[in-house]
């Protein structure tokens, strides 16, 4: 029998309109989103289902959003392949999906977890409006040429850093938006097939976010954590850690430090995982783990 993983997807996956079929046909799901607009403060719900996008990609509503639609995506799943759910041996999430994750592994309560994630959002929109910075998604290129770039088109007082590993030729940059305008135009001439600037916030991932992990320390100290149930893969290192004070300080660690989603995966596939489902807007993650591992299934639990 194989092994399972359930992967679940961070920032960047949400789209107006998400977790609507959910609330429509499964009642748990339902009550997942009335649970969490009484702990936002606002109809969490009408945002996911009617946007507008501007507001909804807003780093501050785009997390709660997507961590509460995926575990409404889970409900879901729950509901039609219940032995599936029950089977499930390893979990881990991108960036702020290590949080849904968490849940998942019974190391989070819900509300708890969506209290962090908002405070967590709040945070990071904050860091990222003391500074004009961005995100860049260098597509083609070796970590070691993407690094030399790094280097040449950061000037004095800027930075600019790896952030993401995502899959192989997939590796996203991060820092100050004038250095990511330098390597956007670089990178072709350095043989990338592509530079892309990323529509967030800011620097996510680098020291710049230092001032968020501030706020969110105090947020995360507030809340019970418990062991997890099943291996949830760090971002930080690409393993799984058992003590709950040690997963404190790694999500902490994870607002300025890179994610090592490929070395996850790759970890995942070690440890003999051979089937993954991938639980929550978009298939982005599906894609990755598919060009680090084309012989990988991964299935999608969409909204």
């Amino acid at each position: 029998m194989s092994t399972t993983a359930f992967l679940f997807p961070g920032q960047g996956a949400q789209a107006v309109g998400m977790g609507h079929e959910l609330v429509e046909h499964v009642p748990q799901a339902k009550q997942l989103y009335q649970q969490a607009s009484e702990i936002l403060g606002y109809d969490l719900a009408e945002l996911c289902f009617s946007g507008p996008s501007e507001k909804l990609d807003a780093t501050n509503h785009s997390q709660p959003a997507l961590f509460v639609t995926s575990l409404a995506a889970l409900e879901s799943l729950k509901r039609e392949a219940p032995d599936v759910v029950a089977a499930a041996d390893a979990t881990a999430g991108l960036s702020l999906g290590e949080y849904t994750a968490l849940v998942f592994a019974g190391v989070f309560e819900f509300g708890d977890a969506l209290r962090v994630v908002q405070q967590r959002g709040q945070a990071m929109q904050a860091a990222a409006e003391r500074v004009e910075s961005g995100m860049v998604s260098v597509l083609g290129l070796e970590l070691a040429v993407v690094e030399q770039l790094c280097d040449s088109c950061r000037e004095a007082g800027e930075i600019l850093e790896t952030a993401n590993f995502l899959c192989p030729g997939n590796i996203v940059v991060s820092g100050h938006l004038t250095a990511c305008q330098r390597i956007v135009e670089a990178a072709p001439e350095a043989g990338a097939i592509k530079a892309i600037p990323l529509s967030v916030a800011g620097a996510f991932h680098t020291p710049l976010m230092e001032s968020a992990a501030t706020e969110l320390a105090s947020a995360l100290a507030s809340i019970p954590m418990q062991q997890p149930r099943i291996p949830v893969i760090s971002n930080v290192d690409a393993r799984a850690h058992d003590d709950p004070e040690e997963i404190r300080d790694l999500l902490l660690q994870q607002l300025a430090r890179p994610v090592r989603w490929e070395e996850s995966m790759r970890q995942l596939i070690a440890d003999g995982i051979e089937q993954f489902y991938e639980i929550g807007p978009g298939r982005v993650l599906r894609g990755l783990l598919r060009r680090t591992d084309r012989s990988i299934s991964c299935k999608s639990v969409s909204c």
